[in-house]
């Protein structure tokens, strides 16, 4: 890779007590650690305590400094990393002194971007870690490390290597039919393919768990207006998250919660109470949660106990495979309590005083781990690894009923490249920039 200019970023720290950490790598990372210090390079990847200075000589902090010499380093440039004092004036003073050392302000990504370029990982990878610094439960946190690590990329590779071997058989069939090739060498490829696109439709059909692990499971409350679904979005979420009042329509818009459910992310969402619409602003509430109610992988369809025996046609007309029934205002019921709707299990609570919520938690719970839970293989995360695995298969699968031997080569060939965008080995010039986009300025 072509010598580019030295970079640094402020990774953390800026601003509060504690330790600032900023991090440069490029060139001449190690020539401005030596013109900070003024004494040579530590011991490589070993803390050192240094003094630094400006260019002036001024005195700017006291901390400890590392240095990576290339290639062995994460960006395969030198770098170093410098620990220091957190305080604003700080931060001001290096970032002046680096500057006027004609180093260059870091773009969100960049030092991912530089690993990448230099090969020390591939896109799979990249996205890892920024799904990792974006983690907010222990569930995305150890998907983001099994990434990391390379779980994907190996999968992908393997695929790839076999592709490429397979089309190497049929290649070596057309162009050297006159020569003394292993019997059987057409056949013993065409069966290695029928393997993997076998592998890719199950690859396939994981049920979108990786995805919604990333971005959280969608959890709808729906029900009639006054049945309690906002005291019972404050009463999960722990907080007063939605307006509660006895006036019915209270609730236009949905109001989302983001939840840490046993390590799981979840999206709940409080929506509109569904009838009759009084007025447009109304009217497009009701729309919406309909719409809600239709997208939700789980929905709590949520009734009022003290009306039973009657319950509200809308309701029970949302009591579906992914629905849990909950009998709300346990404490006004004046009729016994079923056990069952339309088939559902009825959970009584009371959203109010938090009666009955430990048995409806754990039945949520165990919804979204049968939701999200699955074996030890990889799992797709991305929409782009799904489309690329999807125009993949379908590649292979046109090639096993290609009638001549140079039609399956070529989409043998266009499967290859599929796969091969997924970790970045071609085709990838056109998506750097919206990958890495997503990233925090130091990573």
């Amino acid at each position: 890779m072509a010598a580019s200019r030295t970079i640094f970023a402020l990774a953390s720290g800026a601003g509060r007590a504690g330790v600032a950490v900023y991090r440069l790598s490029g060139p001449t990372a190690g020539q401005t650690l030596i013109q900070l210090s003024g004494r040579p390079l530590p011991t490589p990847r070993r803390a050192t305590r240094v003094r630094l200075a400006d260019v002036s000589g001024e005195t700017i902090d006291d901390g400890l400094a590392l240095w990576f010499p290339g290639p062995a380093s994460f960006t395969g440039e030198d770098v170093v990393e410098l620990h220091l004092h957190g305080g604003r004036a700080v931060a001001a003073a290096v970032t002046a002194a680096l500057l006027a050392l004609d180093l260059r302000p870091a773009e969100p990504g960049e030092f991912t971007r530089r690993a990448f370029e230099a090969g020390k990982l591939d896109l799979t990878q990249a996205e890892a870690m920024a799904d990792l610094v974006a983690a907010e439960t222990a569930a995305q946190r150890r998907q983001a490390l099994r990434q990391m690590d390379g779980a994907l990329m190996r999968l992908y590779d393997d695929w790839r290597g076999s592709l490429l071997r397979s089309q190497a058989h049929i290649e070596a069939e057309i162009d050297f039919s006159d020569e003394d090739l292993p019997v059987g060498l057409g056949a013993e490829a065409r069966q290695r393919l029928t393997e993997l696109a076998d592998a890719m439709a199950s690859h396939l059909a994981d049920g979108r768990r990786g995805e919604y692990l990333r971005d959280g499971l969608s959890v709808a409350i729906l029900g009639a207006p006054n049945v309690g679904k906002s005291s019972l979005l404050n009463r999960i979420a722990g907080r007063d998250a939605a307006i509660v009042s006895a006036t019915a329509g209270t609730t236009r818009d949905i109001i989302e919660v983001h939840l840490d459910l046993a390590g799981y992310p979840v999206v709940l969402a409080d929506t509109a109470g569904l009838r009759e619409a009084t007025e447009a602003v109304e009217e497009e509430g009701i729309r919406r949660a309909r719409a809600r109610a239709e997208s939700a992988d789980i929905s709590l369809v949520v009734f009022d106990a003290g009306e039973l025996p009657r319950l509200d046609e809308a309701g029970l007309a949302l009591l579906g495979n992914r629905a849990i029934a909950v009998l709300n205002k346990l404490d006004l019921a004046r009729a016994p309590l079923p056990p069952v709707i339309s088939g559902r299990p009825a959970f009584a609570v009371s959203a109010a005083s938090g009666t009955g919520m430990d048995a409806l938690l754990a039945e949520l719970e165990s919804r979204a781990i049968a939701v999200l839970e699955g074996g030890g293989a990889p799992v797709l995360t991305r929409a782009r690894h799904r489309l690329a695995v999807e125009e993949a298969e379908a590649a292979l699968r046109r090639s096993l009923n290609a009638g001549l031997p140079e039609l399956a080569a070529e989409d043998v060939r266009v499967a290859a490249r599929a796969l091969g965008r997924i970790t970045g080995r071609v085709d990838v010039e056109q998506m750097l920039d919206l990958i890495f986009r997503e990233f925090c300025i130091g990573k």
